[in-house]
């Protein structure tokens, strides 16, 4: 392949983009542009190179064999780019761009959305987008770029490392508790309303609990949301199965049988493998990485320090 001074690095970082997410709008997304200057980008590059990078179809952008040679000499000129940018800058300001990471409500709401001003202040110049509906997005098709997910996929081009264990117990409201009948061991729980996920649209097997809990366990009011579930809880509609960092925070709550009932869950950090070396992607995972490992007490309900 012949270079032609009728490109620059600029339509270099458009291709890859696209090559990386098969769609215009979601290169457009991560490069804070518009669907028809991506289009156009692209467009200027193939002429410039005098070949066909992408196979155009209804489903998106599809890399040709000479795209696919093109991305390893493009990835490496980004590489080299990234590292002169750090020669040139600090690295809270080298990497720049958009990012957006999927994660189930509870870690998003409850842990990761507390610590955005630590990740900001580090990493200006990452903007992060935080999708909570876990269930519609997709790392296949590179709806998102990083994923914590309650399970490990079970096949696919990832790469998936565990988070963290994390564990749940039966809590139930003060208020409601000092009216009930009591509780002194797991039977005693079929005496009381439970509150759970909405059975038929639980999206990950790790929500699924309360035959856990108890077998004989039904749920009398549910929802999709774990938000809504603790406002339950809390204003006394009966008990729920909570995770122990979000139901610390909750004073008005009291745990239940926690030696006889506690279940334990895991989050994993997924990325497509081919955004898992992109500087930005890497420095959200290290930095989730992080946070959740400084805070074990709060995922493992273990005393600070242990």
């Amino acid at each position: 392949m012949t270079a032609n001074p009728n490109f620059t690095w600029d339509d270099l970082q458009y291709f890859l983009a696209v090559a990386r997410t098969g769609q215009l709008s979601t290169a457009a997304r991560h490069l804070r542009s518009s669907h028809a200057t991506v289009s156009r980008r692209i467009d200027r590059l193939e002429f410039a190179l005098k070949v066909k990078l992408f196979e155009r179809n209804p489903r998106g952008y599809v890399l040709t064999a000479i795209g696919q040679r093109f991305i390893e000499t493009a990835e490496k000129m980004e590489a080299e780019t990234d590292r002169l940018q750090a020669d040139i800058a600090t690295g809270a300001t080298a990497q720049r761009g958009v990012i957006r990471l999927s994660a189930p409500e509870g870690f998003a709401n409850f842990f990761f959305s507390h610590r955005l001003g630590a990740f900001q202040a580090r990493h200006p110049n990452i903007a992060l987008e935080l999708v909570t509906i876990q269930q519609i997005m997709s790392l296949s098709r590179k709806e998102a770029d990083i994923a914590v997910t309650l399970d490990p996929p079970k096949g696919g081009p990832y790469n998936t490392e565990k988070i963290s264990d994390y564990v749940l117990n039966v809590y139930g409201s003060k208020d409601y508790l000092a009216k009930a009948p009591p509780i002194r061991c797991r039977s005693d729980l079929l005496d009381h309303p439970f509150i759970g996920y909405i059975e038929d649209m639980i999206f990950a097997p790790g929500l699924d609990y309360l035959g856990d809990v108890h077998p004989g366990l039904k749920p009398h009011f549910q929802s999709s949301s774990i938000f809504a579930q603790l406002t339950a809880t809390k204003n006394g509609l009966g008990l729920c199965v909570l995770p122990h960092f979000i139901a610390r925070a909750q004073p008005d709550l009291q745990i239940l049988l926690p030696e006889e009932v506690t279940l334990t869950r895991n989050y994993w950090l997924v990325r497509h493998r081919d955004l898992s070396d992109v500087p930005r992607v890497r420095l959200v995972a290290d930095f989730i990485y992080a946070a959740v490992r400084d805070n074990q007490e709060a995922f493992l309900r273990k005393p600070s320090g242990n």
